[in-house]
């Protein structure tokens, strides 16, 4: 594809600059990305930034004639014409976004529809209202998924947006979502595990790794299943050989990190011989403290405990330095969220982490 790859997020801000010019909105946008990348996602989230309807169309589960409409006689007339489907938007409704998801992989009939609302703004005796902004998504053949080609005519009447994750978008967004920090430790350590599609495709597997799964992972651990089941559900969801090491990791994890005796504990020694000694322990220790931050008090013992990070011990280097920054600024977006910012700016430790951090030169903020 010769166009540069964008982040999700940056797709999201490029749409909603679109929907907010009246002239550019009426140039349809098409999203190319592999499954579960967020496409279907950020159209939501224009839409609700707008506070507009939504017309969301799979058009790999309607038939050809589920947007032309039907046809009838008009007595009248003397002639037969068609009625438009009533899922499309009226003329009651002049803002909104028309999203026509699955686009490449839908029956090429169903498709010549699609082009004319997306060419024409109209199908048959239809008219999409001019304040609507029609965005498209698919896969492309390289994707692995099922995908027609896209003639060049279609092409030239869109904008296109060639949509990568990438993986401090996805941490963010998991953050906010609430989801395992196991998940988000090991996806800090092992960004490359985010999306293996390549890798699935060259071994022709059906099942590999995807945001969507890691979602679905996430809500597997937190779930009230046995550990057997979990692993079963794991394994169906990213693949066998990603489970295997994920849960490698996952033990890892939960052998180095105790982020309950962490909280409990006193500053200085209690604190040190409880901080992991691996990698994979310094970012599960990160994402457990910010999951488990939940009062002030919680908020304002994690900085505490963040602050000793850098006069830890171990066998082996880590980025402790780097492991600092990171928590402190995550608990301090994450205080900000739930208006606890006080916790933060009131805690001794962080007026000494962020006056060491004047006194070498770096913004806090």
């Amino acid at each position: 594809m010769n166009i540069p790859p964008v982040s999700i997020a940056a797709a999201k801000a490029a749409l909603i600059e679109q929907f907010a010019d009246p002239i550019i909105r009426r140039r349809a946008s098409m999203l190319w990305g592999t499954r579960g990348v967020g496409k279907s996602s950020i159209v939501r989230q224009v839409a609700e930034h707008f506070k507009v309807p939504l017309v969301d169309l799979r058009l790999t589960t309607i038939e050809p004639v589920d947007i032309r409409g039907a046809i009838f006689a008009d007595d009248a007339l003397e002639k037969t014409v068609w009625f438009p489907p009533e899922f499309l938007p009226s003329r009651d409704e002049p803002d909104g976004i028309l999203f026509l998801d699955e686009l490449t992989a839908a029956d090429q009939r169903l498709q010549i529809s699609a082009y004319s609302l997306i060419l024409d703004r109209r199908v048959g005796r239809y008219q999409l209202p001019d304040g609507w902004q029609v965005i498209a998504a698919g896969n492309a053949s390289f994707h692995g998924a099922v995908s027609h080609d896209m003639g060049t005519a279609l092409a030239d009447r869109m904008f296109h947006f060639n949509v990568q994750t990438v993986i401090d978008a996805f941490l963010e967004y998991a953050l906010a979502m609430g989801f395992a920090p196991e998940v988000m430790a090991y996806l800090k350590v092992r960004p490359d595990k985010l999306d293996d599609t390549q890798a699935q495709l060259a071994g022709d597997h059906l099942v590999g790794a995807s945001p969507r799964g890691w979602e679905d992972v996430s809500n597997v651990l937190r779930s009230g299943l046995s550990e057997s089941a979990k692993r079963i559900f794991v394994q169906g969801r990213i693949g066998a050989a990603n489970a295997a090491e994920f849960f490698g990791v996952l033990r890892e994890i939960q052998a180095s990190v105790d982020v309950v005796k962490l909280l409990e504990a006193r500053p200085g020694k209690e604190t040190q011989a409880l901080l992991p000694r691996s990698l994979d322990g310094l970012y599960g220790m990160i994402y457990g403290l910010l999951a488990a931050s939940t009062t002030a008090q919680r908020i304002a013992r994690s900085i505490e405990i963040v602050e000793e990070l850098p006069d830890m011990r171990s066998e082996v280097r880590l980025p402790l330095r780097e492991a600092q920054t990171l928590s402190m600024e995550l608990l301090m977006q994450k205080a900000l969220l739930a208006g606890e910012e006080g916790a933060i700016l009131d805690s001794p430790a962080y007026r000494r982490y962020a006056q060491e951090r004047e006194r070498m030169g770096h913004d806090v903020h």
